[in-house]
């Protein structure tokens, strides 16, 4: 019967999604192709997606870590709500262009109409640079921008240092905040949980909140 075809159709589909209508045309031969697409689109529902590509899979444990995470902090905000963003500072590297190309708008010319039409060369990828920045900022602003030099890479050794120029930023822009204490939320990059820099934290008597694992949209 057409029900019991359909539902055949289906449990083929549900044993391997990345069947396509031609192999299901010939899991059954008694139906043509396009009776197949219209059980599976029509009558079952079915869509082809693609996949989105990920850099990293969360396991169980990543789960329960990014949950254990957030009853930390919601737990830490239900006791101390009115101070705690105030102790908070939080930082992140991100890559900064130091070559603005010019835009179309910034480009325009006063030009007779006789004129020929000035012409703008398209910006390639060796004419436009970028450099590594760390940021770090907390609930009234900015406190440093670390830029890296060319051609080196993020280690322990330079993030403590980077850790040096922000506890002088803070004692210089937020009087009375190093006394009150520092609450350093940053992500798990390598740099950041080297046993140097877990030292670096440990000398200035900073707690530093735990950092679930990064998650993508799937």
């Amino acid at each position: 019967c057409w029900v019991c075809l359909v539902s055949l159709v289906d449990q083929k589909l549900r044993s391997d999604h990345r069947l396509t209508i031609s192999a299901l045309a010939d899991e059954f031969p008694n139906l043509g192709r396009t009776t197949v697409y219209t059980i599976v689109t029509e009558k079952l529902g079915y869509h082809k997606l693609c996949a989105r590509w990920v850099p990293k899979m969360l396991t169980d444990q990543h789960k329960e870590q990014r949950m254990s995470s957030g009853r930390e902090f919601l737990n830490r905000y239900r006791q101390d709500e009115d101070n705690l963003f105030s102790h908070i500072v939080t930082g992140d590297e991100t890559w900064i262009s130091y070559i603005n190309p010019e835009t179309k708008q910034q480009s325009m010319q006063w030009r007779h109409s006789t004129s020929p039409k000035p012409k703008k060369f398209k910006q390639t990828p060796y004419t436009s640079r970028k450099m590594m920045a760390t940021v770090f900022w907390d609930e009234k602003g900015v406190l440093l921008v670390d830029f890296m030099e060319r051609g080196t890479t993020i280690t322990a050794e330079v993030y403590c240092e980077t850790l040096n120029k922000l506890r002088r930023a803070i004692q210089n822009r937020r009087r009375g905040k190093l006394l009150s204490g520092i609450i350093l939320l940053h992500d798990n990059a390598r740099p950041h949980t080297a046993a140097k820099t877990q030292e670096k934290i440990q000398d200035f008597r900073w707690e530093i909140f735990n950092q679930p694992p990064k998650h993508t949209q799937h």
